[in-house]
């Protein structure tokens, strides 16, 4: 009998839970993705800000799984999806077929039909988005010093953050950290304490998924760091010499975007509705309507919970899900019973503020400041794949914490999203 063939695309948390949880199960698995690694999205902001280093937060796939003959890693994208014929077809033409498919493809940000803005304000989803904010950011205080007008010292000392959910909120204190504490000794003409930081959220209040203590205590940290946060209105342009913000312009040259996600074209791929944001609508059990052996998990899914509220976009759901759908592929071919329906169980609310205060709900019990914070270090670095990486990263914050300085901070490839002129 021919050995069932599994085909993950996406080694993203849930894709690689998916080809975890299937080990020792009598499959062949292809794991496929447009990138040769795995990235630690929660810490993403951290190489943005100079904070750690890029290898410190990937790593290569096929290292992960050079132990397991049973996986094959490709690296390809793919462009849709063959339900008739049972493959997945690549952009470059090839096609792989599959006995089941999990399609586990995550999210890029959105601009809310503004996608000329994108240009001007990155996202923060891929190690190439990292870079480039570390590069338009550090560049900012290069030519502050070189600027000959006090207008345009103070245009490339202004850095818009626009969404203050968690990743915007740990952008901006960990901005005006560096402007505060790191940089002021090493620059002669400009005095980078006078940055200005500005955190923008259309909605009443930032890190809307937390409660609202929570999220008032937020507010009032950042701006003892110094942030302006501007609630209740919303970007409604955006160029590469600032942004508007309701009726008011913003001179700023370095401009984040942290305000939404579209997920990938999955849905479109599959020919099954999606919501607003294009998450391919499931069952309970994460497949799709009319096929029990196409799974979607992860952002690139819209599951429903018992609450009626959907699950969160976050890594331990899509872990969750992973390790859900590989044991409902085990059960299947060791013919066990199926497992019931996918349930997300929450294990809490993190988010950090500056480099010595966080934010934690748990439920019942909320934590904030310097205990939070370290809360909020230990659980990242516990997620962490592999000791290297744990002990790099350990390291790397206490040498921040002690010494007050970021080792990474090189400008070195070119712009990847504009000339640079």
């Amino acid at each position: 009998m021919q050995e069932h063939h599994v085909v993950v695309v996406g080694g993203g948390f849930g894709g690689l839970q998916v080809v975890h949880g299937l080990k020792d199960t009598p499959v062949r698995i292809t794991l496929i993705d447009r990138r040769n690694h795995h990235l630690f999205q929660p810490l993403l902001y951290q190489v943005a800000t100079t904070a750690l280093a890029t290898s410190e937060i990937a790593w290569p796939i096929r290292r992960l799984y050079r132990d397991r003959p049973e996986v094959t890693t490709l690296l390809s994208e793919v462009g849709g999806v063959d339900r008739d014929n049972r493959q997945v077809i690549l952009k470059s033409g090839e096609t792989i077929g599959f006995d089941t498919l999990v399609l586990a493809t995550g999210a890029r940000h959105a601009y809310f039909g503004n996608d000329a803005w994108e240009k001007h304000a990155p996202g923060l989803k891929t190690l190439e988005d990292a870079t480039t904010i570390r590069r338009r950011l550090l560049l900012a205080f290069e030519r502050a010093e070189l600027a000959q007008t006090e207008e345009e010292k103070q245009a490339f000392l202004t850095f818009v953050v626009i969404g203050a959910g968690p990743t915007g909120v740990e952008m901006a204190g960990m901005i005006s950290d560096l402007a505060n504490k790191v940089l002021p000794p090493e620059f002669r003409n400009v005095d980078t304490r006078k940055t200005r930081v500005l955190l923008v959220e259309a909605g009443p209040r930032v890190l809307p998924a937390f409660t609202d203590d929570l999220s008032a205590y937020t507010k009032r940290a950042l701006e003892r760091l110094g942030v302006e946060v501007l609630l209740g209105t919303p970007v409604t342009a955006c160029t590469e010499d600032g942004v508007t913000v309701g009726d008011t312009y913003f001179p700023a040259r370095t401009i984040v975007w942290a305000a939404g996600v579209q997920a990938s074209p999955a849905a479109q791929w599959l020919g099954i509705s999606a919501d607003r944001a294009g998450r391919a609508e499931v069952r309970p059990q994460l497949n799709i309507p009319d096929d029990p052996n196409i799974f979607v998990i992860g952002d690139t899914a819209s599951v429903m919970q018992e609450n009626g509220k959907p699950v969160p976009g976050v890594a331990p759901a899509a872990k969750q899900q992973g390790a859900y759908v590989a044991g409902v592929i085990k059960a299947r071919i060791t013919g066990k019973a199926e497992q019931p329906a996918f349930r997300y169980r929450h294990q809490g609310n993190l988010a950090t503020i500056g480099q010595s205060a966080a934010v934690a709900d748990f439920g019942k019990i909320k934590l904030t400041g310097v205990l939070a914070w370290w809360i909020w270090g230990l659980a990242h670095i516990y997620f962490l794949i592999g000791t290297r990486s744990r002990l790099a990263v350990a390291w790397s914050w206490l040498w921040i914490y002690l010494s007050g300085q970021h080792s990474a901070r090189l400008i070195t490839q070119k712009e990847t999203l504009k000339d640079e002129g």
